[in-house]
């Protein structure tokens, strides 16, 4: 049975719904990691009239519904005519935020920041923006706490009012920093209402999934594209750390395992030499994995509901096709959610990355 979709349209500010069933069509949406996600779409000409009387670009949210689930949301920002169709363009929340500033400096005095959680700063972000006249998006951001820290006393995190910095500028900094945290978005509804929240993860979202599993002859369909590439593969590691010469610390983890031996350089700034023991071994298992599966496309099954899953979750895939054998752990970093239509059936395209991956390298960058 085919799932059922519904879109629905709200008011931005008030949360109140406008129109419950907008008549959409080539739909593709779907969320990321540490991203706003899309969304893509058709208005039909009957449609089109609706929305050109009821709402303005910038000031509407899109709702999309799967079986009374809530699985997408976000501010519509185009709707440009094409004949009598009008492709419709939609972001999450978190686009609002690269549309708004710091009118008055530090967030309103919230900063400069030193040492401190960028978790917070997120949180101040909205905060400020939502506390703003008619800024208020009833955006809910997790209390989640991470062990990273930005600014210093000698160089604390500063905002000037004279830079007028983009928020979304700032939240994204924030997400760059090492080991610090993830963020993605959700909704779900609240009686008649769409709760609209950020999630943060410390240092990363998702778990470990046992509960889903993606297998050729059950969930799988298409052709998946494994990809064996050996440039970034390697059974030993030669990590660097802090010092010059002869002074300069060293790790090498290895393991013989009946094929050509590759090495790869690890630079690193570490000071601790266990700590840059533990990094060495960590990119030599990430180095050790040869094929790579970025994109997966599935269908909605018992062994992994389309509802259940999560973006920064890792989950089992299993492939037997005619030139791919794989059975690995990868993690969902985002998905493309195409509804079916007539006798197209719902598909679902997942965005993959190894679950260990390998850390960026300046040298590796410029071979």
């Amino acid at each position: 049975m085919s799932p059922d979709y519904r879109y629905i349209v709200a008011d931005a500010r008030t949360g109140d719904i406008l129109h419950w069933t907008l008549p959409l069509s080539d739909v593709e949406f779907g969320p990321e990691i540490s991203g706003p996600g899309a969304l893509s779409a058709s208005l039909t000409p009957a449609g089109a009239r609706t929305l050109s009387d009821m709402l303005n670009a910038g000031d509407a949210v899109l709702l999309v519904e799967r079986n009374g689930q809530l699985l997408w949301g976000g501010l519509l920002w185009r709707a440009q005519p094409q004949g009598v169709r009008l492709p419709v363009e939609a972001s999450g929340f978190t686009s609002y935020l690269h549309r708004r500033h710091d009118l008055h400096g530090n967030l309103d005095g919230r900063g400069p920041y030193i040492e401190a959680d960028p978790c917070s700063v997120i949180r101040d972000a909205w905060a400020y923006a939502q506390e703003q006249p008619d800024g208020d998006l009833g955006v809910v951001v997790d209390d989640t706490r991470s062990e990273a820290r930005t600014g210093t006393a000698k160089d604390p995190y500063a905002i000037l009012r004279q830079d007028a910095r983009k928020l979304g500028e700032i939240v994204d900094e924030m997400a760059d920093i090492d080991e610090g945290l993830e963020w993605s978005e959700a909704v779900t509804w609240r009686g008649q209402r769409a709760e609209r929240r950020i999630l943060l993860g410390a240092p990363r979202l998702g778990r470990r999934r046992e509960d889903l599993t993606f297998t050729t002859g059950a969930n799988v369909v298409g052709e998946p594209e494994v990809i064996k590439d050996a440039d970034g593969y390697a059974q030993w590691v030669i990590g660097l750390g802090d010092g010059e010469g002869k002074k300069r610390k060293i790790a090498v983890d290895g393991v013989r395992n009946g094929c050509l031996r590759l090495e790869h350089r690890l630079e690193t700034g570490e000071k601790d030499q266990t700590r840059l023991q533990r990094r060495a071994r960590r990119e030599r298992l990430a180095r050790q994995v040869l094929p790579t599966l970025t994109e997966l496309e599935i269908t909605d099954h018992p062994a992994a509901p389309i509802g259940a899953l999560r973006v920064g979750d890792i989950v089992r895939i299993q492939l037997r096709e005619p030139h791919t054998a794989y059975d690995g752990w990868n993690r969902i970093t985002g998905w493309t959610v195409r509804p079916g239509s007539g006798e197209s059936p719902e598909r679902v395209t997942l965005k993959l990355e190894r679950a260990l991956k390998p850390e960026d390298d300046q040298d590796e960058a410029q071979e």
